[in-house]
């Protein structure tokens, strides 16, 4: 596994093939990186779909209202919610969305971001400023790479489980 420098600000994503290791920005996007922490902790990220995922651009999950794959999920709706926790404000930075970065999805509105996020397969900088960076990945993006495709895939994969490295005993 990765040398994880700031276990408090570092996710674990365990998918189908293993592990991926997140560094937040929470210097960058404090606000994004906290509610990634939240979510985690409470656990609203294990076994959601992964329900947009385009070749060459992104893979996209968190939706936690409507992407549990274990809990009332629906491929139709996956995509369409969020957390029960309030929208967050832009936290637009100078960071690029390069290969393996963790961007915010959101609505039209800028300030729309909850719970969804992306993983850029490639560089994707016409999103720079556009939509917040949050995180990026240190190691697995191996297992990434190996997310079916598909808008939505026929037979999605998931987070299996998604924790903050500081709780990992």
């Amino acid at each position: 596994m990765a040398d994880i420098k700031d276990p408090e600000n570092t996710i674990i994503m365990t998918l189908k093939g293993g592990d991926v290791v997140i560094e937040l920005l929470a210097d960058i996007a404090p606000k994004h990186a906290e509610r990634m922490k939240v979510l985690a902790r409470a656990g609203a990220y294990d076994n959601v779909a992964f329900h947009r995922v385009i070749e060459g651009f992104m893979a996209q999950t968190g939706d936690v209202e409507n992407g549990n794959m274990e809990k009332d999920f629906n491929l139709r709706r996956a995509g369409t919610g969020g957390s029960d926790l309030p929208d967050l404000p832009a936290e637009f930075s100078n960071v690029p969305h390069d290969r393996g970065t963790l961007g915010a999805a959101r609505s039209s509105n800028p300030n729309s971001a909850n719970s969804q996020f992306f993983i850029n397969f490639n560089a994707n900088h016409f999103l720079n400023r556009q939509y917040t960076v949050y995180g990026r990945v240190i190691s697995g993006m191996e297992h990434v790479d190996a997310i079916t495709r598909g808008e939505p895939p026929m037979s999605p994969d998931r987070m299996i489980k998604v924790r903050v490295a500081a709780d990992v005993a």
